[in-house]
């Protein structure tokens, strides 16, 4: 299995793994006590390339009360998405901007 981790902006592509592009879980919260900052965490399927890393991170940057967005891309597999927010972000607000980006979130 392939790991790799990736930033929308860096454009950078899995050279293991095909693109997926022809598009097709419950999440974990965590917050820290002396911060304003939650951090929920899921995991997509289906997201082989930059693109795919741009597209799911597009649709969940566009939810309400979502500060940022970052994506370890797993070829092959389920990639880990983080999600930073100043407030939990409802988990049925997370799935309908994966599925509008054409990735399933995986169940947990």
């Amino acid at each position: 299995m392939t790991e790799t981790t990736m930033n929308a902006d860096l454009g950078l592509t899995d050279k293991n793994g095909g693109c997926a592009c022809g598009h097709t879980g419950h999440g974990a919260v965590t917050s820290d006590p002396n911060s304003d900052v939650v951090r929920s965490h899921y995991l997509v399927s289906g997201m082989t390339c930059s693109h795919c890393v741009a597209s799911v991170t597009g649709e969940l940057s566009a939810v309400p009360g979502v500060e940022s967005v970052s994506v370890a891309l797993n070829v092959g597999g389920a990639s880990a998405v983080t999600v930073v927010s100043s407030a939990p972000v409802p988990v049925d607000d997370v799935r309908a901007a994966i599925v509008e980006a054409g990735y399933e979130m995986v169940s947990g």
